[in-house]
C-alpha cells in the first residue's frame, strides 16, 4: 500500500478533471467517483436528460467565455478550434486534457456518492468516510479517505416557482434543466420565465421555430455581447490587468454608465422593455447576441413578470394575459446543496455558502474542500483549476490556511460587498470579478505573476501579462508547478484567437469605395470658404 494521501474527488465533470491532475501534481492519489458513464460532467450531453441533480447542456448550447480564458493553465485549446464552442467542442477538449494527462484511469464510472462524513478519528486524523453505490453491480461500499473534493458545482437540484393556477394549466411546465432542444415545439406559443443565460438561449431558440415567445422577467435585465469592439471575444477585449487597474480607480457609478452607454449603442434597453432599475454591475452577466434580432422579427416579446396560469393562458403583473399557451419554460436556476456530504461540515440557505474564499467549509480539519462554487463574470475552468491547486498543495501541508477569525472576517467582508453591489437575489451570492479572483487565488498558492521581477527578466513578456489578455497560462510562468510552455502560450495569445477566423484570405488595401479623410477635410474647407465668401462677401 502506497504512502500517498488518497483523495475522494466527487464529479467527472471539468472541476473533476483538474481536481485529478492538481493530485497528480502534488504526489497525491486521487479517486474520482462519476456517476454517469463517460467524463464530462455539465457538459456530457444526453439527448434523453439527466436526473434532477445531475446537470446538463442543451443541445445547442455554445459557451459564453472565449477559448484562450477557458483553458486550464498547461494545456491551451488547439488553435484550430472557434472562439466560442459549442459543447461537443468542449467535451472534446476535456477527453484531450485526460488523454494527456492520463487522467481516466483514475476515474470511477457509474459509481454514485452516497454519503460523505467525518471519519470516527477525524479530530486526529483528519480523514473521511466515503460511502458509495457501483450503479451496474447494484452493490454499497465504504472507504477511508485522506481528503476530499467536491468538485459537482452548484448547478444541480432545479429551482421551480409554482405560480398560483399552476394545477389546472393544461399546457406543458419544464425547468430549462429538462428543455433538450427546440423540436417539437414549431409553431408553438410558448412563455420563458426567467432572463439568465439559460432563459435567454431558450427564448432565442425557440423564437427560431415558434408561433410566439414571451419573455417574462421581474425586474429587467441587462444584455451584454459575446462579440466585443472589432468583433473579438468580449473577455479577450476586457479581461487584462491595465485596464482593470485603471477601472479599479474610478467611481462605481461611472463604470457601470460606460458600460451602459456602450451596450444601449447596439441595443437600447429602454426601446426594447428591458432597461431595470439596478446598474448593470448590479447583476450576473448575462450575454446574448441573438436576442435583439429575436425582438425585432417579432418572435420575441417582453414581459414583466408571471403572477398565474389560467387554463390555457399565463397571467402578467400589468394585467394582461396571453392564451393559447402551449409551454411555459422555468428558467429559474438552481437551489445549490450538498447533499451527500454530512450537514456537521456544510449547510446551504439561501443559496449562501459559508466558504473561506467560495472553497473551505470552517471546520477543524482543512482536509475537505469545495471546488467551482462561484459565478464569475468570466470562466470557471481556470478558477476551479486554481482553487484545485491551492487545496491539493493544503491536503499535502504546504500552505496553511489562516486562522479561523481571519477567514471568518473575510468571508463577512465578501458577503457584505456583494450584498452592496448586487439586486438581492438567490442568485447573487457567489459573485465573483474573474481576474481579481484569480490573482486571489493566485497568491494563496504563490504563482501570481510578479510583474515587477517580469520587467526586470524579460519585458517583452511582462508587457504581454500587462497589457494582454489575462489569460490562465499566466499563472504557471512561476511558483510551484511552472510550465515550460506558459511563455509561449502568453505571447501566443492572440494568434490562436485569430487562427480560426483565416478562412478567406480578405483584401488588405485601402478601401476605393469613397474619398479619403484627406480628401473629405479639403472638400469640407472648400464649402466652408465658398459659404463664407457668398454670406459674408
Amino acid at each position: 500500500m502506497s504512502g500517498r494521501k488518497r483523495v475522494a474527488i466527487i464529479g467527472g465533470g471539468s472541476s473533476g478533471l483538474t481536481a485529478i491532475k492538481c493530485c497528480l501534481d502534488e504526489d497525491l492519489e486521487p479517486v474520482c467517483f462519476e456517476r454517469a458513464d463517460q467524463l464530462g460532467g455539465l457538459w456530457y450531453y444526453k439527448p434523453e436528460g439527466k436526473l434532477d441533480g445531475e446537470s446538463t447542456v442543451m443541445k445547442s448550447t455554445i459557451i459564453n467565455t472565449s477559448k484562450e480564458m477557458m483553458s486550464w493553465s498547461d494545456f491551451p485549446m488547439p488553435k484550430e478550434y472557434p472562439n466560442f464552442m459549442h459543447n461537443t467542442y468542449v467535451l472534446k477538449y476535456f477527453q484531450l486534457y485526460a488523454e494527456r494527462f492520463g487522467l481516466k484511469k483514475y476515474i470511477k464510472f457509474n459509481h454514485a456518492i452516497i454519503k460523505i462524513t467525518p471519519a470516527k478519528d477525524f479530530e486526529s486524523t483528519g480523514q473521511w468516510e466515503v460511502r458509495y453505490k457501483n450503479l451496474k453491480e447494484d452493490k454499497e461500499y465504504t472507504e477511508i479517505f485522506d481528503a476530499a473534493l467536491c468538485c459537482t458545482g452548484h448547478h444541480a437540484n432545479k429551482n421551480e416557482p409554482k405560480f398560483p393556477g399552476h394545477e389546472e394549466f393544461q399546457g406543458k411546465i419544464l425547468h430549462s434543466h429538462d428543455y433538450r432542444d427546440q423540436r417539437g415545439y414549431e409553431d408553438k406559443r410558448a412563455v420563458v420565465v426567467g432572463v439568465g443565460n439559460s432563459g435567454n438561449d431558450v427564448a432565442s431558440e425557440l423564437g427560431k421555430v415558434a408561433e410566439k415567445v414571451y419573455f417574462s422577467t421581474r425586474r429587467g435585465f441587462w444584455v451584454t455581447f459575446k462579440s466585443d469592439k472589432k468583433g473579438f471575444p468580449w473577455d479577450i477585449n476586457q479581461l487584462r490587468r491595465l485596464p482593470q487597474f485603471f477601472l479599479s480607480f474610478l467611481p462605481y457609478s461611472w463604470k457601470c454608465t460606460m458600460a451602459e452607454n456602450a451596450i444601449n449603442e447596439r441595443f437600447d434597453h429602454e426601446t426594447f422593455g428591458l432597461k431595470p432599475k439596478h446598474r448593470i454591475f448590479s447583476q450576473h452577466g448575462t450575454a446574448n447576441d441573438e436576442l435583439p434580432i429575436r425582438v425585432l422579427s417579432g418572435t420575441v416579446a417582453i414581459k414583466p413578470n408571471v403572477v398565474g396560469y389560467t387554463k390555457t393562458g399565463v397571467k402578467f403583473e400589468d394585467g394582461t394575459v396571453e392564451d393559447n399557451i402551449d409551454l411555459v419554460v422555468l428558467a429559474t436556476g438552481y437551489n445549490f446543496g450538498f447533499p451527500y456530504v454530512d450537514e456537521s461540515v456544510i449547510t446551504v440557505k439561501d443559496n449562501k455558502l459559508d466558504l473561506y474564499e467560495y472553497v473551505w467549509p470552517l471546520i477543524s480539519k482543512p482536509t475537505i474542500a469545495f471546488i467551482g462554487c462561484v459565478q464569475p463574470i468570466g470562466a470557471l475552468f481556470p478558477i476551479a483549476e486554481l482553487q484545485c491547486r491551492w487545496a491539493t498543495r493544503v491536503f499535502k501541508g504546504l500552505i496553511k490556511l489562516p486562522d479561523k477569525e481571519v477567514m471568518e472576517a473575510d468571508m463577512t467582508a465578501k458577503r457584505d460587498a456583494m450584498a452592496k453591489r448586487y439586486v438581492q437575489s438567490q442568485r447573487h451570492t457567489i459573485q465573483v470579478d474573474w481576474v481579481p479572483y484569480m490573482d486571489e487565488l493566485a497568491t494563496h498558492v504563490g504563482c501570481k505573476p510578479n510583474l515587477l521581477k517580469l520587467f526586470l527578466t524579460d519585458p517583452v513578456l511582462a508587457w504581454a501579462v500587462l497589457t494582454g489578455p489575462c489569460a490562465p497560462y499566466q499563472y504557471r510562468l512561476m511558483g510551484p508547478n511552472p510550465w515550460k510552455g506558459a511563455r509561449e502560450a502568453v505571447l501566443t495569445t492572440m494568434e490562436r484567437v485569430l487562427y480560426p477566423l483565416r478562412t478567406r484570405k480578405a483584401y488588405t488595401g485601402s478601401s476605393a469605395s469613397g474619398p479619403g479623410f484627406l480628401t473629405m477635410l479639403v472638400i469640407f474647407i472648400v464649402i466652408v470658404a465658398v459659404l463664407l465668401k457668398v454670406f459674408f462677401g
